[in-house]
């Protein structure tokens, strides 16, 4: 079986393969483009709503740098959690040409499984997008009643997503190989939710969040196929 640092090494050496290379490119493109679009709209719509309350609340003299002050701290909570759910939604469009890749280079004779079909993937992304949206929604309260801790917000999102990432990397290549749908995956819990840790923390990291989707489905990719000689 392999453990998660081998899976993780064999993604990293295999990070300058040109396919790989391809699909970081246009998996960051699109990421980077979607942010853009979806942040300077939340910017407008958190801007002008900030604004408001805080010259109706406050004294003419201080309450537009205020304003400015609010809308930049809840602004750049919003990109931190906006930019890994973008990032996955965009990734699982590209998610089998990273398999693809890793397939042909270390497990040929997996490699000739059919595609899902488009519709399929698209209804796979939605519902992953969707998923981590509601969860992180869902936890955003006690994330903000933990501020006062210093670690306890990103404590509660790393944990939450870690889950997320966990699963969602390893269906993005478990579906397409799975022989009937009741099937079990091969990646052990603990190994599922390791690999969601690394990569949520990955994604905190400036720089390193533009490659941790990509070694995520990579190293995915790995303890899939490795699982899986293990069962049979």
């Amino acid at each position: 079986m392999t453990s998660l640092p081998r899976a993780l090494a064999l993604s990293i050496g295999q990070l300058g393969d040109p396919a790989i290379l391809r699909v970081l490119g246009k998996s960051l493109a699109v990421t980077l483009a979607i942010f853009a679009l979806l942040g300077l709209a939340l910017w407008g719509a958190l801007d002008a709503a900030i604004d408001r309350w805080v010259v109706a609340s406050l004294p003419a003299d201080y309450s537009a740098a205020v304003a400015g002050i609010l809308a930049i701290a809840i602004g750049a909570i919003a990109a931190w959690l906006l930019f890994r759910i973008v990032a996955l939604f965009v990734l699982q469009f590209f998610a089998d040409e990273i398999v693809r890749a890793v397939e042909a280079k270390h497990y040929p004779h997996a490699a000739a499984v059919a595609d899902l079909p488009f519709r399929q993937e698209l209804a796979n992304s939605a519902r992953s997008a969707l998923r981590a949206l509601l969860v992180n929604i869902i936890i955003l309260p006690l994330a903000l009643v933990l501020l006062f801790t210093g670690v306890g917000t990103a404590l509660v999102f790393w944990l939450a997503n870690a889950v997320l990432l966990g699963r969602e990397l390893q269906d993005m290549v478990w579906l397409r190989h799975r022989h009937a749908n009741e099937a079990s995956a091969p990646i052990a819990a603990p190994t599922r939710f390791a690999l969601g840790g690394l990569v949520a923390a990955l994604l905190t990291v400036p720089f390193l969040n533009l490659l941790a989707p990509v070694l995520g489905a990579a190293s995915a990719t790995h303890l899939v196929h490795r699982g899986r000689s293990d069962n049979v």
